[in-house]
C-alpha cells in the first residue's frame, strides 16, 4: 500500500517515507528470510522430479531474487532520499501509539475493552514479554548511533524502536483486554503509556544529540531518558500475571535477606542438636522448593506464582535456621564464614527467582531453560557448602546428603534435551562419559572397600568423587542427546548467529558470581587469584567475540559499538586486575575496599555489552528437534536416567552401610545398586556410540553416489555403441537449466561438508544427506542432456566428467565418514583437504563444460543467476579477516572495472560482425563482474568514512543490474542474429555498462582520491614505458631521424631542466604517502606529467642524434626508460604505503623506491652529459647497464610472482642471447673500442632482463616441482651475477687495459658459460621426460606439419563461411555447381588437414622406433629427410590454400573452373610427394602408415571428385552455349576464319603453358632431397 502510495504520489516526501516503511516494516525478518527462501528454492529446484513444476519454482526463484535485488537497490536511493524524515516519522508514531493506549484504557474504564481475533492472555504475555526485550536493543542501537553522530543509521534505528513498540502497545493492549480485573488491566495500560512516553522524549533527544554533535550535556540527558524508559518497560513486564507474585517473593528474599547485616546474631533458642536438625530440614525443603521453580517456569503464570511465594516462605524458614546456627558457632571467624554462605545462598535464590521469570516471560529466549537449571544448581551447591561448614553429624552423612541434592539439581537436564548443555563437541562428550565412568567406578569401590574397614574420612571422600562424576556424566549425556538430535535429516539445524547470546549470558554470570567472591571478605588469597583468573578468561572471550562481531557485521554503529564494547570491557578488567595484585600483597580493608570499586564498572560494562548483543538482528537461529531425533535420543536419555536412579538407591543404601557395616542384606542391596549403576553406564556408553551423528547418513549417501555412478557406467557404454536413447519430454535447455543447479549446488556444499567432517559432528549427517540428494538429478540431467548431443565427444566428455564428479564425491565421503567430525582425528584431516579440492576441480571443469556449450547456444541463465548471487553478496557482512587495505581493493576494482568496460566495448563490436562470439564475451563479463563485486565487499568494509563504502556498494549493484541486461541482450542476439532491434538494444545495454563503469570509478576515487590518482599515473607511466619500447626498436632499425637541423645540444638544457623537476615531484611523491589524500594525487599527477615531458624533450634529443649513431641513440632512451620504470615502483610504493604508519613495511618499501628513483634520474644526467663525448659514452652506457642489471636483479629475488608463465624450450632460447653477449663483452673488453662497449651495453641490458624475465615465468609454472623451481632462480641470480662481474670486469679494462685485466675476462666469461649450461639443464629437468630439443630437425618438421595442418584447418573455416554468388533464375538451368565446389573444397580440405596429421604421427612413431633423431652418426640425413618432409607438408598447405582461393573465386564468379581443377590436382600432385616424404624409412606396415596412406588416398579422391564436377560443368557449359551461325557466305566465312585464328592462339599459349610448368618443375626439382627425388625417378 505504502509503494502504491509513493507511485500515485511522487512529490510528497511523506508518501515516499511510507513506501520505503513499507518495504522496511519487517526489514530485519526479510533481510534474513527472503534470501534464505531463495536460496533453499535454488537448491530444491534439481530435487524436483516433475519438470514442469521443476521450471516454475526455478523461474520464478531468479524472478524473486532479481526483483529483491532492484527493490533493496531502489529501498538504498529512497533512504537516501528520505533519511532526515525517519526520525520524525518515528517520533509520530509513537505519539500515535500513546494515544490509542489512552483510548484502550477508557475502554477499560467503561468496561468495553475486549480482546481482538486471535489474542488470549498467554499469548499476548509472551508477546510483550520477547518484545520488551526488542525495545531495549532498539533503543541500546538508537544511543550509540546517536552518540556516534550517524544519521542514517540512527533513523533507522528510531523506525526500528518505533515498530518494535507498536508490538509492545498491541501485546499490551491484549493483556489488559484479556485480564479480568479491571485494575490491572489499567496499570498494564499506564505503565506502557509511560513506556511510550519516555520513549518519546528519548527519539526527540536522539534528535538533538544529532543537532549538537559532540554536546556532553545532550548524551548526559540522552542516557538519564534512556534509564528511564529502562526502568518504565521492567515496570510494563511487571504487571504481566504471575510477575507480580515473584517480585514479591524475591522482596521478601530481600527483606529477609536484611538479617544478615546486623553487626550482633541474636541469642540461642535452641540446643546445638535441635539448630542442626532444623537447618538439615529446611535445606531440604528449599532444595525441594527450586526444583518446583524451575518446573512451574514451563507452566502457567498461576504455577510460578504458587511456586515462588513457596520458595521464599521456605527460604524465609532456612535463614532463620541458618542465623540460628550461626549463633551456636564458637570463633567468630566461623560465624563469618556461615553468613558469607547465607548471604551466597540469597543471591543464587535471587538469580533463580530472576531466571524463572526470564524465561516465563519470553521461553523461546535463547539459553533461557539452561540459565535456569544452572541458577537451580547454583541454590544447591551453596546449600551444601553451608550445610558442610555448619552441621557436626556422623563423618559420610552430610557427603552423602550434599551428593543427593546435587544428582537431584541435574536429573533435569535430561527433562527435555532441546537445547546445548554445555560447549563440548560429541567426541568431548564420549571422552567425558568415559573418563568421568572410570573415575566413578573407582569411587564406588572406594565407597564399598571404606564401608568394610570403617574408614569413614575416605568413605566422604570416595562419595564426593561420586557425585562429581555422575553429575559430569549426566551433563555429558545431556549434551550428547542434544547434538544426536539435531543431527537427525529430520531436524532443523539451528544458524549461528553474529554473536552466540549464550556465550555472553555464561561470560555475564561468571564474571558476576566472580567480582562478589572478590569483595567478600571471607575469600583467601586463592580464591582471590581463582576469581582473578575467571574474569581475566570470560572477559578475554567477550572482547575476542566482539571483535569477530565487528568484522562480520555490514552494519557500521553495531561494528563501532562492538569495538567500543571491547575497549570498555578490556581497559574496565586492566584496572581491576590492579587492584588485584594490590589486594594480593596486601589484604587490607582498604584494598578491598579499592576492589570493590573497580568491580561496578566492569559488571556495568559486561551488562551494557549483554543487552546490545540481544538485539534480534544479531541473534541466532535456534535447532529444532524432529520427532525422529527425539527418538534417537531416548536411548540416551534413558540409560542416563537409569544411572542417577541407580546411583541416588546407592548413595542412600551407603550411607546407612557405613553407620552398621554388619548389616548383610544391606550389603546385598549395595551390590546389587552398584551392578545396576555399572550396567547403565554401559548401555549409556553404548548408545552414545551406536548413535554417533552422520556415520549412518554417510552410508546411505555413499549407497546413493555409488548407484549413481553404476547409472552413468550404463549410460556411458550406451553412448560408445550409440545406442542412448534421446529424451523426448524435455528440452536441451531445461536439461543443462538443471544440470547446472545441481553441479552448483554440490559446489556450494563441498566447504560445508568438509567443515563437518572435520570438526562439526552434528552438521555432518544434514551436510552429507544434503550432498548426496543433488547427484541423482545430476545423473539424470547429465545424461539427458547428452543424449540430445549429436556429436559424440560432446556426449562422452559430459558423461566423464559427471561420473569423475560423482567419484570424487563417494572419495569425500569415505573420509567425511572416518573423520567423523571430529577435531582431533587429525589424521583424516588431509584426506579430507585432498577430497575437497578434488571435487572443486571436478565442479569447475564441469562447469566450464556447461557454460561453454551454453554460451555458444545463448542460452544466459546460469550467467544472470551468477551476476545476481555475486550482487547478494555485496550485502553480507565482511569475512573475519580482510587480508588487504582499501587501496588493495581499490586498485583490483579499477582493473576489473576497466576489463567489464572493456569487454562491454568489443561485445558491441561483435554484435556487428561476428555474433557467434557474444556468448564467450557474456562469460568473460560474468566472471569479471564476479571478480569485482568480491573485492567490492571488501572494499565496502575497509572504506573511510563508512558512506564511501556504502556508495561504493551502491554502485557496484547497479553495475550488476547493467550486467545482467547485457548479458540477457547477447544471448537474445544470439538466438536470433538479424534481429536489429535485439542489436540496438545490446549497444545501448553496454553502453549503459560502460556508464556505470565511470561511476563504480568514481565512488573508488571518492574513497582516496590519492591513491585513485597514483592508479592513473602508474597506469599513464605504463603507456610511457610501451611508447619507449617502440621507439628503442626503431631506433634500432636505423630509422629514428630529424626532421630539422638540429642538434643534441639544443635539447639538453631542456632534458636536465626537466629531470631535476622530476626530481622535485619524487619527494612530493614520498612525502604525500605520509599526508593527506589531496597532496599525494597532486603529487601523483605531478609526476605523471613531468615524466611524459621528460620522455618527450629525451626522444626529441636523441632523435637528433641522427641514424648514424643509433646505439648512442638507445643508450639515451633506454636511460629515461629506467626512470619511467623507477617511477612506476615509486608510485606503486607510494599508493600502498599511503595512511600507513612509519614502522610499517611499506613505509621502508618507499624509501627504498625513492633511493633506486633518484639513482635513476642521476644516471640519466650523467647519460645526457656524457653522450656528446665520444670517450666516455660508452664507459657512461656500460655503467648504465650495470645498475639496470642489478635493480633487475633485485626484482628476480623479491616475492612477486609473474602474472604468467612460459615454456622451458622459450627459456631455453632467452639463455642463447646470454652466451651471444657474453661473448660481444669480451670482445668489447679486448677492442676497448667504445662503439663495440656501447653495443654491448645495449645488447646486455636486453638479453639479461629477458632471461630473468623468462627464469622465473618458467620456475613458477604450476607443473614445476620446488626443488627445480629453487634451482632455476639460484642459477638465473648466479649467471646474473656473473654477467655483472664481467660487465664490471670490462669497465675495468676500459679504465687500466692491461694484458692482465683482460684475462680476467675469460675466467668471467667461462663462469657465465657455465651458469648458462647449468640454466639449460635446470629448463630441461623442468620439462622432465617429455622434453626436446627446439633445434632437433624432427621437432622443426612436427612443428611445421602441425602448423600445415593448422593452416589448413583456418581455409576449411573459410570455406564454411563461402555461400555461393546469387543469379538470377533462368528457365531450365541448374543451380546446384557452386554447392558442388564449396563441398567439395571442404572435403579436400578435410582430408588434407587429416594427411598432415597422420604426417606428424609417422614421423613420431620413426622417431620412437629410433629410425630418425637416434643415432648421432645420421644426423646430417635427419635433418636432409626432415627438411624434405617440412617441404611437402608445406606444398600441401599452400595448395589447399591456393584451392580455397579457387573455390571462392569460382563461387563469387570471378575465376574459371580450369583454375579451380588445376588447383585440384595441385594438391593431389603435393600429397603424393608427402606420401614419398613419409615412405622413405618407415615401416610399411606400421599402424600409422596406414593411416596416412587412407588419409592420402582420401585427399586424391576429393580431389578426384572436384576435378570431375568442374569437368562436368565445364562440358555442361560448352554444351549449352548456343552459337549463333551467319547465313551470308562473307560473313560464314570470316566466322571460320576468325575460329580457326582463335584456335592457332589458344594451341600457342597451351604450349608456352606446358613449357613453363615444366621449367618450374624443374627447378623446383633442384631443391629436393636426394631421397625425394631418386624416389620419384
Amino acid at each position: 500500500r505504502g509503494v502504491q502510495q509513493k507511485h500515485c504520489v511522487p512529490p510528497a516526501a511523506s508518501a515516499q517515507l511510507q513506501g520505503t516503511h513499507s518495504h522496511a516494516k519487517h526489514k530485519t525478518h526479510a533481510h534474513m528470510y527472503i534470501p534464505i527462501m531463495v536460496t533453499s528454492a535454488k537448491a530444491a529446484v534439481p530435487t524436483v522430479t516433475d519438470q514442469a513444476a521443476a521450471m516454475q519454482l526455478g523461474q520464478c526463484s531468479k524472478n524473486l531474487a532479481t526483483c529483491l535485488a532492484e527493490l533493496r537497490t531502489a529501498t538504498q536511493k529512497a533512504h537516501e532520499a528520505c533519511g532526515p524524515l525517519e526520525i520524525d516519522s518515528a517520533l509520530k508514531t509513537v505519539h500515535t501509539l500513546r494515544s490509542e493506549l489512552q483510548d484502550a484504557k477508557m475502554s477499560v474504564i467503561d468496561g468495553q475493552l475486549r480482546p481482538l481475533p486471535g489474542e488470549s492472555l498467554g499469548k499476548c504475555a509472551q508477546d510483550l514479554g520477547s518484545t520488551s526485550k526488542a525495545v531495549g536493543s532498539s533503543m541500546a542501537q538508537l544511543l550509540t548511533c546517536a552518540a556516534q553522530g550517524n544519521e542514517h543509521y540512527t533513523g533507522v534505528a528510531a523506525r526500528e524502536t518505533a515498530q518494535a513498540l507498536r508490538t509492545l502497545a498491541q501485546a499490551a493492549r491484549g493483556v489488559a483486554a484479556s485480564t479480568m480485573e479491571p485494575q490491572a488491566s489499567a496499570a498494564m495500560l499506564d505503565s506502557a503509556q509511560c513506556v511510550m512516553e519516555g520513549s518519546a522524549m528519548l527519539i526527540h533527544e536522539a534528535h538533538q544529540a544529532l543537532l549538537h554533535p559532540g554536546d556532553a550535556e545532550s548524551q548526559q540527558r540522552l542516557a538519564q531518558v534512556a534509564k528511564a524508559v529502562s526502568h518504565s518497560l521492567n515496570n510494563c513486564v511487571n504487571c504481566l500475571p504471575g510477575q507480580k507474585d515473584v517480585d514479591m517473593a524475591l522482596r521478601s528474599i530481600g527483606e529477609a535477606s536484611k538479617k544478615l547485616l546486623v553487626d550482633t546474631l541474636p541469642s540461642c533458642g535452641k540446643s546445638y542438636q535441635e539448630a542442626q536438625t532444623e537447618l538439615n530440614h529446611t535445606a531440604a525443603e528449599l532444595n525441594h522448593s527450586a526444583g518446583e521453580v524451575v518446573h512451574s517456569s514451563r507452566g502457567t503464570s498461576s504455577q510460578l506464582a504458587m511456586a515462588s511465594g513457596k520458595f521464599s516462605q521456605d527460604f524465609d524458614e532456612f535463614l532463620d535456621a541458618g542465623i540460628e546456627m550461626a549463633g551456636h558457632t564458637q570463633s567468630c571467624d566461623d560465624q563469618i564464614q556461615v553468613i558469607g554462605n547465607l548471604k551466597n545462598i540469597s543471591m543464587a535464590s535471587s538469580k533463580l527467582l530472576l531466571a524463572a521469570k526470564s524465561l516465563s516471560v519470553d521461553p523461546g529466549a535463547a539459553n533461557a531453560k539452561n540459565l535456569l537449571a544452572v541458577a537451580a544448581r547454583a541454590v544447591t551447591e551453596s546449600i551444601n557448602q553451608l550445610i558442610t561448614l555448619c552441621t557436626q553429624q556422623a563423618t559420610g552423612q552430610k557427603e552423602c546428603d550434599n551428593a543427593l541434592r546435587e544428582l537431584e539439581a541435574v536429573r533435569g537436564l535430561l527433562d527435555n534435551p532441546n537445547e546445548p548443555v554445555n560447549e563440548l563437541s560429541y567426541f568431548d562428550c564420549i571422552e567425558s562419559v568415559m573418563e568421568n565412568s572410570k573415575v566413578l567406578g573407582e569411587s564406588m569401590a572406594g565407597i564399598s572397600q571404606h564401608c568394610k574397614t570403617g574408614d569413614v574420612a575416605a568413605f566422604g571422600e570416595s562419595v564426593g568423587v561420586a557425585s562429581k562424576a555422575l553429575c559430569g556424566l549426566t551433563e555429558a549425556a545431556g549434551q550428547a542427546s542434544y547434538l544426536v538430535g539435531v543431527s537427525d535429516t529430520n531436524s532443523l539445524s539451528g544458524q549461528v548467529g553474529l554473536v552466540d547470546p549464550i556465550q555472553f549470558a555464561r561470560a555475564n554470570q561468571a564474571i558476576q558470581m566472580a567480582c562478589q567472591n572478590l569483595v567478600d571478605p571471607a575469600s583467601s588469597p586463592s580464591q582471590v587469584l581463582s576469581s582473578a583468573t575467571i574474569v581475566a578468561k570470560h572477559t578475554s572471550a567477550l572482547c575476542n567475540a566482539c571483535r569477530l562481531a565487528s568484522s562480520k557485521t555490514s552494519n557500521p554503529v553495531a561494528r563501532r559499538q562492538f569495538v567500543q564494547s571491547a575497549k570498555e570491557v578490556a581497559n574496565t578488567t586492566a584496572n581491576l586486575v590492579k587492584t588485584i595484585k594490590a589486594l594480593d600483597g596486601d589484604f587490607s580493608e582498604e584494598n578491598r575496599n579499592k576492589c570493590h570499586v573497580a568491580t561496578s564498572p566492569l559488571i556495568q560494562a559486561v551488562e551494557n555489552l549483554s543487552t546490545f548483543a540481544n538485539n534480534p538482528e544479531f541473534a541466532s537461529i535456534p535447532a529444532q528437534i524432529s520427532h525422529e531425533g527425539s527418538a534417537a535420543q531416548e536411548p540416551i536419555v534413558r540409560s542416563a536416567r537409569c544411572m542417577l536412579d541407580s546411583s541416588t538407591y546407592l548413595l542412600e543404601t551407603a550411607r546407612s552401610l557405613v553407620l552398621n557395616p554388619k548389616d548383610p542384606p544391606t550389603w546385598s542391596v549395595l551390590a546389587g545398586h552398584s551392578r545396576t549403576v555399572s550396567d547403565s553406564i554401559k548401555s549409556l556408553i553404548t548408545s552414545i556410540r551406536d548413535k554417533a551423528p552422520g556415520q549412518r547418513q554417510c552410508d546411505y549417501s555413499i549407497d546413493n553416489i555409488n548407484k549413481c555412478i553404476r547409472d552413468i557406467e550404463h549410460a556411458s557404454l550406451a553412448a560408445v555403441d550409440l545406442t542412448l536413447p534421446c529424451r523426448d519430454d524435455i528440452s536441451m535447455e531445461a536439461l543443462q537449466d538443471q544440470l547446472t543447479s545441481s553441479v552448483q549446488e554440490i559446489g556450494y556444499l563441498i566447504d560445508p561438508v568438509s567443515t563437518s567432517a572435520r570438526g562439526e559432528a552434528a552438521q555432518l549427517g544434514h551436510k552429507v544427506t544434503r550432498l548426496a540428494s543433488y547427484f541423482e538429478p545430476l545423473i539424470v540431467a547429465s545424461v539427458g542432456l547428452a543424449s540430445k548431443l549429436l556429436d559424440q565427444q560432446q556426449q562422452m566428455t559430459i558423461l566423464d566428467q559427471s561420473k569423475t564428479l560423482s567419484e570424487s564425491a563417494l572419495q569425500m565421503l569415505y573420509a567425511a565418514k572416518e573423520g567423523g567430525g571430529n577435531p582431533k582425528a587429525a589424521h583424516t584431516h588431509d584426506a579430507i583437504s585432498e577430497a575437497a579440492q578434488l571435487m572443486k576441480e571436478a565442479v569447475e571443469d564441469l562447469m566450464v563444460t556447461l557454460n561453454e556449450a551454453a554460451s555458444e547456444g545463448g542460452m544466459v541463465g546460469g550467467m544472470v543467476e551468477a551476476i545476481t548471487e555475486s550482487m547478494y553478496r555485496l550485502d553480507e557482512g565482511t569475512p573475519p579477516d580482510p587480508r588487504g587495505s582499501f587501496v588493495d581493493y581499490q586498485t583490483t576494482m579499477v582493473k576489473f572495472s576497466k576489463a567489464i568496460a572493456i569487454t562491454a566495448q568489443e561485445m558491441m563490436t561483435k554484435s556487428v560482425a561476428c555474433t557467434e562470439e557474444l556468448g564467450g564475451l557474456a562469460s568473460q563479463v560474468t566472471g569479471e563482474y564476479g571478480q569485482l563485486a568480491q573485492q567490492g565487499r571488501l572494499a565496502a568494509a575497509t572504506a573511510e568514512p563508512e558512506e564511501v563504502g556504502f556508495q561504493i556498494k551502491t554502485r557496484v549493484q547497479e553495475l550488476g543490474h547493467g550486467c545482467i541486461h547485457l548479458v540477457q541482450k547477447a544471448g537474445a542476439l544470439q538466438v536470433s542474429p538479424t534481429d536489429s532491434f535485439s542489436k540496438k538494444e545490446l549497444i545501448d545495454c553496454a553502453r549503459a555498462v560502460t556508464e556505470k563503469v565511470s561511476l563504480v570509478l568514481s565512488a573508488l576515487q571518492a574513497g582516496n582520491r590519492g591513491t585513485q590518482a597514483c592508479i592513473t599515473a602508474a597506469s599513464a607511466v605504463s603507456g610511457i614505458i610501451a611508447d619507449l619500447d617502440t621507439t628503442i626498436m626503431f631506433a634500432s632499425a636505423g630509422t629514428l631521424n630529424p626532421e630539422d637541423d638540429e642538434c643534441f645540444a639544443d635539447h639538453r638544457e631542456s632534458i636536465l631542466k626537466t629531470a631535476k623537476a622530476l626530481v622535485e615531484d619524487t619527494k612530493l611523491l614520498v612525502a604525500g604517502a605520509a599526508s593527506s589524500q589531496d597532496r599525494l594525487a597532486q603529487a601523483a599527477q605531478s609526476s605523471a606529467q613531468t615524466i611524459t615531458q621528460l620522455t618527450e624533450v629525451v626522444k626529441l634529443g636523441a632523435t637528433s642524434m641522427g641514424s648514424d649513431d643509433p646505439e648512442t641513440q638507445v643508450v639515451l632512451i633506454n636511460a629515461v626508460r629506467d626512470v619511467a620504470k623507477a617511477l612506476a615502483e615509486l608510485i606503486s610504493a607510494t599508493k600502498c604505503a599511503a595512511g600507513k604508519p612509519a614502522d610499517d613495511p611499506s613505509m621502508y618499501q618507499l624509501k627504498s623506491a625513492a633511493k633506486v628513483m633518484v639513482t635513476n634520474v642521476t644516471s640519466l644526467l650523467k647519460t645526457v652529459k656524457a653522450v656528446e663525448d665520444e670517450a666516455t659514452r660508452g664507459t657512461r652506457a656500460l655503467e648504465a647497464t650495470i645498475e639496470c642489471i642489478k635493480q633487475e636483479l633485485t626484482v628476480f629475488q623479491s616475492k612477486a610472482v609473474p602474472d604468467k608463465s612460459t615454456t622451458p624450450e622459450e627459456f631455453i632460447r632467452m639463455t642463447k642471447g646470454i652466451t651471444k653477449a657474453t661473448a660481444k663483452a669480451v670482445a668489447a673488453g679486448n677492442s676497448t673500442q667504445q662503439e663495440d662497449v656501447i653495443a654491448t651495453a645495449n645488447l646486455s641490458r636486453k638479453v639479461v632482463s629477458d632471461m630473468l624475465a623468462t627464469c622465473k615465468q618458467a620456475a613458477c609454472h604450476s607443473e614445476v616441482s620446488e626443488e627445480v623451481r629453487h634451482q632455476a632462480l639460484q642459477y638465473g641470480s648466479e649467471c646474473t651475477l656473473g654477467y655483472i662481474d664481467l660487465l664490471e670486469q670490462v669497465l675495468q679494462v676500459l679504465q687500466r687495459p692491461t694484458g692482465e685485466q683482460k684475462q680476467q675476462l675469460v675466467v668471467h666469461s667461462k663462469r657465465v658459460a657455465a651458469c648458462v649450461t647449468e640454466l639449460i639443464q635446470t629448463a630441461e629437468a623442468m620439462k622432465g621426460s617429455e622434453w626436446v630439443d627446439p633445434e632437433d630437425p624432427t621437432v622443426i618438421a612436427e612443428t611445421e606439419l602441425l602448423g600445415a595442418a593448422a593452416s589448413i584447418e583456418a581455409a576449411a573455416k573459410k570455406l564454411e563461411q563461402l555461400k555461393p554468388r546469387a543469379k538470377p533464375k533462368q528457365a531450365d538451368e541448374s543451380l546446384d555447381f557452386e554447392e558442388q565446389i564449396v563441398e567439395a573444397a571442404k572435403s579436400i580440405a578435410a582430408a588434407t588437414s587429416a594427411l598432415v596429421k597422420s604426417a606428424s604421427a609417422a614421423q613420431r612413431e620413426l622417431v620412437a622406433q629410433g629410425k630418425v633423431g637416434s643415432n648421432l652418426a645420421n644426423a646430417v640425413d635427419d635433418g636432409q629427410w626432415s627438411q624434405g618432409l617440412i617441404s611437402a607438408a608445406r606444398m600441401v598447405a599452400a595448395a589447399t590454400s591456393n584451392l580455397c582461393e579457387a573455390a571462392n573465386a569460382s563461387v563469387q564468379g570471378h575465376a574459371s573452373e580450369e583454375k579451380l581443377i588445376s588447383s585440384a590436382k595441385q594438391v593431389a600432385a603435393s600429397t603424393a610427394q608427402l606420401l614419398v616424404a613419409c615412405k622413405v624409412r618407415a615401416d610399411q606396415d606400421s599402424e600409422a602408415m596406414r593411416r596416412l596412406q587412407g588419409a592420402g588416398n582420401a585427399v586424391k579422391r576429393a580431389s578426384d571428385n572436384l576435378v570431375k564436377a568442374a569437368q562436368k560443368a565445364a562440358f555442361d557449359k560448352a554444351d549449352d552455349a548456343n552459337v549463333v551461325v551467319k547465313t551470308r557466305f562473307v560473313g560464314g566465312i570470316a566466322q571460320i576464319i576468325a575460329a580457326q585464328e582463335e584456335m592457332l592462339r589458344k594451341e600457342r599459349e597451351l604450349d608456352e603453358a606446358r613449357k613453363k610448368l615444366a621449367q618450374i618443375r624443374q627447378q623446383q626439382y633442384k631443391f629436393l632431397p636426394s631421397e625425394l627425388r631418386e624416389d620419384h625417378s
